[in-house]
């Protein structure tokens, strides 16, 4: 089964991303939304029952900008570090969720959203290719984590050619205009713990490139790593593995190796199941099984979206805003799993894949879904 994180859409990106500037509205471990309300046609419960608040009570969690880093610096190896860690993760203060909450101060459904999704530390998505600013974008993320001792979730996803033009086309127009988008995203990471996913789809989906646009793709996303963490030796970059209903393992372990994924200079390990639904136990397996099958440093980790998986994945394999789904584990850096380094929200449940709602925009009624 092919199915792409999808839909982040720049639209939405960039209505949340612009509003970084303002640093850290609300800083720490906490989050709130805004889009236009959907009326409700009748009054709607606004806490949840006590059973479902304790099984989603968050879990404990581990966790100044450089100058751009030389095309030679880049080239250094960067040993994988595990230095101690802050407290928790980054609630980023400018989410869709956040905004959308602090707008709709009456609305029936807010109450719910605020307390099971705006409440969580969430992935800050860059999607839109604007080279000018991308440097102080990310820096307005991540000193507003470093202020609060957190540990914020950045997402780059600019790669040329990304989904195959499919509902999250865009990116970079060519690898030379990535490479210094990586050079200024990787400007603005600061010095302290930053945890970056790095191009979801970008190795999962490649049927539509050249042989030779795929070893391109393959050399960016290995330099894409080197800059990152010559440029902050405390940056942890995760791979993109997909999930475990979408290539085999053995399959996604060659091209992680061919992008760098296996290399301590690049790397901290691999990411699975973003934007998607399966259920957490099958994503610890197969991210095991890539890992095994990808070697590398035995200190190589894996993380896990868990934003949407409360229910698995439709049995029809839809993956477009999929009714019967629930949010799930709270996003956490203490999995209690040998190897599996986080449970994250890397796609803010409630954002659109597209059929809810306009791709990568905050959708009331289908947060409200998810969180009941």
């Amino acid at each position: 089964m092919v199915t792409a994180a999808v839909a982040v859409a720049a639209v939405g990106t960039v209505a949340g991303l612009v509003s970084a500037l303002d640093a850290d509205r609300g800083g720490g471990d906490e989050a709130r939304p805004t889009v236009s309300p959907v009326p409700s046609r009748v009054p709607l419960p606004a806490v949840p029952s006590a059973t479902r608040r304790a099984a989603d009570s968050p879990s404990p969690s581990r966790s100044s900008a450089r100058p751009k880093p030389s095309k030679r610096a880049a080239t250094r190896p960067a040993p994988v570090t595990r230095t101690p860690a802050p407290t928790g993760l980054y609630r980023y203060g400018g989410s869709q969720v956040l905004d959308w909450v602090r707008s709709h101060p009456s609305d029936p459904r807010r109450p719910l959203i605020e307390s099971r999704i705006a409440a969580r530390p969430a992935g800050v998505w860059f999607a839109d290719f604007t080279p000018d600013t991308i440097a102080s974008r990310v820096r307005a993320v991540t000193s507003g984590a470093a202020r609060a001792g957190r540990v914020p979730v950045v997402v780059a996803y600019a790669i040329p050619q990304r989904d195959c033009g499919g509902a999250s086309d865009g990116g970079a127009p060519d690898i030379g205009a990535y490479d210094d988008w990586i050079d200024r995203f990787a400007a603005g990471l600061g010095s302290r713990e930053v945890i970056v996913i790095l191009e979801p789809d970008a190795l999962s989906e490649t049927e539509c490139l050249s042989d030779g646009r795929r070893a391109d793709r393959y050399a960016a996303l290995a330099r894409a790593g080197r800059v990152m963490k010559a440029a902050d030796p405390r940056a942890r970059v995760y791979y993109d593995a997909g999930h475990s209903d979408w290539n085999p393992a053995g399959t996604q372990a060659a091209r992680l190796r061919a992008a760098g994924a296996a290399s301590g200079a690049s790397s901290d390990g691999i990411f699975t199941n973003v934007s998607n639904f399966n259920r957490t136990p099958d994503e610890i397996a197969y991210a095991r099984q890539v890992l095994a099958a990808m070697g590398g440093p035995s200190g190589l980790g894996a993380v896990v979206d868990t934003s949407r998986n409360g229910n698995g994945a439709p049995a029809d394999g839809a993956w477009c805003d999929p009714d019967g789904r629930e949010l799930g584990q709270a996003p956490t850096l203490r999995t209690g799993e040998s190897g599996i380094d986080a449970y994250l929200w890397v796609k803010l449940p409630g954002e659109s894949d597209g059929c809810k709602g306009s791709p990568g925009t905050f959708t009331p009624d289908y947060a409200y879904e998810l969180a009941d």
